[in-house]
């Protein structure tokens, strides 16, 4: 971070989804700042705690953090400041914490966090901690309810727990868009190319997916993007292959081999099984298809085109 502030209106938080309650807490910050005349500020760390502490049993990301950062400027959040996630902050006490980045760098004069909150050395401070260290270093703390979709509670771990089973309607739901994951493309084993239908490939990435199987999706190959039919699996039909995401671009001719690529998951076809010949497989993914082409066709006729996210730079701090 640079210079302290003039006086800020902070959230904190890692952000993994940048969900529905996320962009609640963001919704408020913003509106504080202009309020403030202040500059609106997002906290949050890299990498994330839980791989710093305990990588063997931290959970997949969400959101990469160029893709975190992209979400949180279209919140209207203008300072993103990034801390590394190393052992000496690891051993901030809350009191430390709040005295030397909220009050000393940031000038907070409110923070807005989530009513399950929790910060410093071993999770030791929560909100109640937090308002009275807000009291001694002049700022407010302002505490947003739990937000429930459908009955369930919004969190990152319940976006993952819809994923893990392969319900992506409901965990855009609480995303508030498509969940999506992005890397580049890369050349497969030729397998669809030979036997099935021509796929893009994306590169391994270290996001959560969705449960193996098939689904409907956007993809984005480069800066545009096609409607899809993308298989997450094993291809067992093949041999046991490594895990892969693999797109079939609908109402697409020609070939594309490099490039940035993005996949956004709407709707789950079916389980990725073993079929007795690649002729059986082929069967499928036209049956695939089709019920894809009629899914886009309702979703124009519904509610037009999903608008796309753009792309921002972060500042570290």
């Amino acid at each position: 971070m640079q210079e302290p502030l003039h006086a800020s209106a902070v959230t904190i938080g890692n952000f993994d989804g940048i969900h529905l309650a996320h962009q609640a807490l963001l919704g408020c910050v913003a509106r504080s700042a202009e309020e403030l005349g202040g500059t609106s500020v997002v906290i949050t760390f890299d990498p994330h705690p839980a791989q710093f502490l305990s990588p063997v049993r931290a959970p997949k990301i969400l959101t990469p953090l160029d893709m975190k950062a992209r979400l949180i400027e279209q919140e209207g959040i203008d300072l993103l400041a990034i801390l590394r996630f190393n052992s000496a902050l690891a051993v901030l006490s809350p009191a430390e914490f709040a005295r030397n980045i909220l009050v000393e760098k940031l000038r907070a004069a409110v923070v807005h966090v989530g009513s399950n909150f929790r910060f410093g050395h071993q999770r030791a401070g929560d909100t109640a901690v937090l308002a009275e260290l807000g009291k001694q270093g002049g700022f407010r703390v302002e505490t947003l309810p739990m937000i429930k979709v459908r009955g369930h509670r919004v969190s990152s771990s319940q976006v993952r727990h819809m994923l893990s089973e392969g319900r992506v309607e409901m965990a855009g739901r609480m995303l508030g868009r498509p969940y999506a994951v992005d890397g580049t493309i890369i050349s497969g084993e030729g397998v669809g190319h030979r036997q099935t239908v021509p796929t893009l490939n994306l590169s391994p990435i270290g996001q959560q997916l969705p449960k193996n199987g098939v689904y409907i999706t956007r993809t984005r190959a480069g800066d545009t993007w096609h409607d899809s039919v993308t298989n997450v699996g094993h291809k067992p039909t093949f041999g046991h292959h490594s895990l892969t995401v693999e797109s079939f671009l609908l109402n697409f001719h020609g070939e594309i081999t490099t490039g940035a690529m993005e996949v956004e998951f709407l709707h789950r076809l079916r389980d990725e099984i073993k079929f007795p010949s690649a002729e059986a497989l082929k069967q499928q993914i036209q049956h695939d298809v089709q019920r894809s082409l009629k899914f886009f066709r309702l979703l124009k006729n519904l509610s037009g085109q999903v608008p796309r996210p753009g792309r921002s730079t972060p500042a570290r701090a």
